[in-house]
């Protein structure tokens, strides 16, 4: 299915609650959204979508019958929608919205104050445009140009590192065995030192930034900044996920924290993530409650303008699939300082805008699919022998 492009956007609304379900059909009406069905469960959402072939679902995650997750799946495969998952703001439900996430939910609202909120009318203005803004992705062709998912590409990642370093060392013994004269494989290389990667991610990110980091080497020695546009509570999670799913050490960013080559840091929901120092391939960050920047915190503009200001290493930036124009300043910033910067592109994006906007600058160096972003990053940092 193509998502909304024209006219009134129509939704089905799915929640468990009957409360919720009225508040949140009250809300996108309002709002200018037309609410074609409402759902108790994940079979009814399932039906409706059938039935009345929505722009988009919004989908609650824990409901009798048959929950989110599965709900997600059973759309993805028989009636490709758009998917905006409405999850409590608890550890559990951060743990299964991700999982939405991997099965084709584009987004995620968090509802303020639980599962039956009375807090949601203070945020109606956020949820009608993250709903018109999901409805807009075209999800019949998905966010990725192949089915590898995170797990996979690690594996194959790992695989071909022991690979690498098995024909290095037949190529060292090679090497001491031969006579004077002998020179190294042309196509050998090196990874430049004390490189940083910064990137920059929005709707449609979660599962983008995991298949990236799964993909990059860990003879890259990469120091990692990301900032992924979520609240606080999941970002702690999706830290977890990323590193279980790749080479890097990845942690949550906490004020004062510092990181050097292979490790990660992901910005904390909430606060804005800044360079403060970098020192020896070292480099720490703060966190601040300072005002959102593009409506937003943690901004991504914030980061990268504060790496391009204090880092005087190598860096590499890369701005991601997302809504609004978060990253472009950044992007700018750190073109201006010397770094190589990527975007990814408009068919493997599930929203063109926050990678629009940054190529927009001029100051993009490459844009490509999703399946190629790592290797690009890799590109950059690699040196010929």
């Amino acid at each position: 299915m193509v998502g909304a492009t024209a006219g009134t956007t129509r939704a089905v609304v799915t929640d468990d609650s009957h409360f919720m379900r009225s508040v949140i059909s009250d809300i996108l009406e309002t709002g200018g959204v037309e609410v074609v069905a409402q759902a108790k469960n994940g079979l009814e959402a399932v039906e409706a979508v059938d039935e009345h072939d929505p722009d988009v679902v919004t989908m609650d995650v824990e409901m009798p019958e048959m929950n989110g997750i599965e709900a997600v799946e059973q759309i993805m495969s028989a009636h490709p929608t758009p998917v905006l998952m409405l999850s409590a703001h608890t550890d559990e439900n951060a743990d299964v919205t991700f999982q939405a996430l991997e099965k084709g939910a584009v987004d995620f609202f968090t509802k303020p104050g639980g599962e039956v909120s009375m807090e949601m009318s203070r945020l109606e203005d956020q949820l009608v445009d993250m709903v018109t803004s999901v409805a807009s992705v075209d999800v019949s062709v998905g966010t990725k140009s192949s089915t590898t998912t995170p797990d996979e590409a690690y594996a194959q990642a790992v695989e071909t590192v022991e690979k690498e370093s098995t024909a290095q060392s037949q190529r060292s013994s090679a090497t001491a065995d031969a006579s004077a004269g002998t020179t190294a494989d042309p196509t050998d290389a090196t990874y430049v030192e004390n490189a940083t990667l910064l990137i920059g991610s929005s709707t449609g990110g979660p599962t983008v930034v995991e298949q990236i980091l799964s993909e990059l080497p860990a003879a890259a020695n990469l120091r990692i900044l990301i900032v992924q546009h979520m609240p606080d509570g999941f970002t702690g999670r999706f830290a977890q996920r990323l590193d279980n799913r790749s080479a890097y050490d990845v942690t949550e960013a906490a004020d004062g924290d510092r990181i050097g080559g292979g490790e990660a840091l992901v910005a904390c929901g909430g606060k804005h993530m800044v360079v403060s120092n970098y020192a020896s391939g070292r480099l720490r960050v703060k966190l601040t409650e300072t005002e959102p920047v593009n409506s937003v915190r943690p901004a991504v503009d914030v980061t990268m303008e504060s790496a391009a200001e204090t880092i005087d290493g190598p860096m590499t930036a890369v701005i991601l699939t997302g809504m609004g124009n978060d990253g472009a300043d950044g992007i700018r910033a750190l073109k201006q300082a010397g770094a190589k910067t990527l975007a990814q592109d408009e068919a493997t994006s599930a929203v063109y805008g926050m990678p629009k906007r940054a190529v927009e600058t001029g100051m993009v160096d490459t844009v490509l699919p999703l399946d190629e972003i790592a290797d690009g990053i890799v590109d950059t940092i690699t040196k010929e022998n």
